[in-house]
């Protein structure tokens, strides 16, 4: 985790049996988010990624061999944890990465919950029961978070990823919004597309807000890293290179959010 990026916060100022778990989760999706870049040769990318789709399934028979695998393997919960959701990850990656477009809106939320809310949720399992006590509102939460999350760097990326070939956002949408694809790879996005971008943000910012709406005051005190990751994705919205650097009211942001989902132990 990078210094003073939202994971990095969200990780500082978790509850304690959830950050081991979060350390292994946020390790995988790094190793993902590197493959999924642009700058890297689609090639070596997708022969990554089958190679961790595989490891995958070891993870979820009880034998991996990586040592973030490994890691995870080895926590206290791990046995009574279904790793095999990870698998969806990877696989959502592999088709981001061969730039199989989301032809629809309504698949986005699918899409983004495989890249996302299920490591998260792999995550909060294995962090403890509190989880599992209200499973389907925290999943609802997460899920929005990744939504969140996704549209926030679809935002940020699209120019690089659609000079790559790889467009993030849904084709009905771009097509119902008037947009090219050489507006999406122009230098200065022409007003068509600066309208459709804040249209997305303000998506994201709903989303952000029920994401940390929705989570279940008894599972707040525990889970309290997705609020922190749910305020500094809100807070970053329109802020360019968010995770550039250290600022000191992400730290006081990041504590407050924390410390209020604490105190409702």
């Amino acid at each position: 985790m990078p210094p003073a990026t939202a994971r990095h916060w969200s990780w500082l100022f978790a509850a304690r049996d959830c950050r081991d778990p979060l350390l292994g989760i946020y390790a995988l999706l790094a190793e993902w988010r590197a493959l999924m870049d642009p700058g890297t040769d689609a090639t070596v990318a997708r022969a990554k990624l089958a190679w961790w789709r595989e490891e995958m399934e070891r993870l979820s028979t009880g034998s991996p061999v990586h040592p973030i695998s490994r890691f995870l393997a080895d926590l206290p919960r791990a046995a009574s944890t279904d790793f095999a959701p990870l698998a969806s990850a990877v696989d959502a990656a592999a088709r981001q990465i061969a730039g199989v477009p989301l032809e629809r809106g309504a698949q986005l939320p699918e899409h983004s919950a495989a890249l996302r809310a299920v490591p998260l949720m792999v995550a909060a399992r294995l962090a403890g029961e509190r989880a599992r006590e209200a499973e389907e509102a925290v999943c609802a939460s997460t899920a929005a978070l990744a939504a969140a999350e996704y549209l926030t760097a679809a935002v940020g990326d699209y120019r690089r990823e659609a000079r790559a070939g790889r467009f993030l956002f849904p084709v009905d949408e771009l097509l119902g919004a008037g947009i090219e694809n050489a507006d999406l790879a122009a230098a200065e996005p022409p007003p068509r597309l600066q309208s459709y971008l804040q249209e997305l943000r303000r998506r994201a910012a709903q989303l952000f807000a029920a994401a940390a709406d929705g989570l279940p005051r008894p599972q707040r005190a525990q889970l309290r890293h997705l609020l922190v990751l749910a305020a500094l994705g809100a807070k970053h919205l329109n802020i360019r290179g968010a995770d550039g650097g250290f600022r000191l009211q992400d730290l006081r942001l990041a504590w407050s959010t924390a410390r209020r989902a604490a105190r409702q132990e």
